[in-house]
């Protein structure tokens, strides 16, 4: 979703700051699928990607737990990363959506290098794309891989030996090596990045950023039955149960859909 918006973004403004028009340009379409049932599973899909795209934010609030004094820290990591969200994603969004409509690509370099007609973006740009691309892979791979490289190092490391000694340095350097060769070949193999965001989501995401703080709170605090706490707390469990389930479902059911495009390494990514 913020891919796929930014991309239109950006196809805007170098249609019109380069080319000098914006003949080029995708015409705008803001219109749905006259399918109710469709444009409901869509809906429950965009929560999806969206709650995946925030739920980031948990991260930086776990790691700020680890040390002492974890309040200030978590509030400080939150708004960061929300800002950053903010500014990045959904300006973009909000923005590529109201210059392109709905006909765009979940692939930044798909939609600067579309089928038909000239690229939107000169060859400088499209190499700059590439190299943030990269960098955001690379962000979000030491991010999520850090419980896996735990687990490796923990089985493979010498305790009784430095973390930079030869003796943990190789192994550590080959044993996430091999995890990133492996992680980067089925992602390779299946270019599903949109549904696949949208499942992740919905399994992960939402019920660790919605429904599990809630839960551990009246666990842990105890409010009375009666308050508005206890109830507010439960409303939001139940409502972002179901917005899991749902969500579930019509990712996967995206994902089934978009299986008859689905090619084995193909550089066609489905969107």
């Amino acid at each position: 979703m913020g891919f796929k918006s930014l991309a239109k973004f950006l196809a805007y403004g170098f249609v019109n700051s380069v080319s000098g028009s914006s003949k080029t340009a995708p015409p705008k379409d803001y219109s749905l699928n006259p399918k109710q049932s469709t444009r409901a599973f869509d809906a429950f899909t965009s929560i999806s990607i969206i709650a995946a795209i925030f739920g980031n934010g948990i991260f930086p609030e776990i790691q700020a737990t680890m040390a002492p004094p974890a309040t200030g820290k978590m509030v400080k990591g939150l708004l960061m990363c929300y800002t950053v969200i903010v500014l990045t994603f959904y300006s973009a969004s909000v923005s590529g959506y109201w210059a392109f409509g709905s006909q765009s690509a979940s692939n930044v370099l798909k939609n600067l290098l579309p089928d038909d007609g000239p690229a939107l973006a000169p060859t400088w740009v499209m190499g700059l794309i590439v190299i943030f691309v990269i960098l955001q892979l690379l962000a979000i791979g030491l991010v999520y891989s850090q419980v896996a490289y735990e687990i490796m190092e923990t089985k493979s490391a010498n305790v009784k030996e430095g973390m930079y000694s030869m003796r943990n340095l190789i192994p550590r350097l080959l044993l996430r090596s091999v995890y990133m060769i492996v992680c980067a070949f089925f992602a390779a193999m299946l270019p599903f990045f949109g549904d696949i965001n949208g499942i992740v989501g919905a399994i992960g995401f939402i019920p660790l950023d919605f429904v599990l703080p809630m839960l551990l709170y009246n666990m842990t605090h105890k409010p009375k039955k009666s308050s508005l706490t206890y109830w507010i707390n439960m409303g939001i469990m139940v409502v972002f149960t179901g917005a899991g389930i749902m969500g579930t479902f019509s990712s996967v059911r995206k994902l089934v859909l978009d299986a008859n495009r689905f090619k084995l390494f193909s550089s066609d990514v489905v969107d």
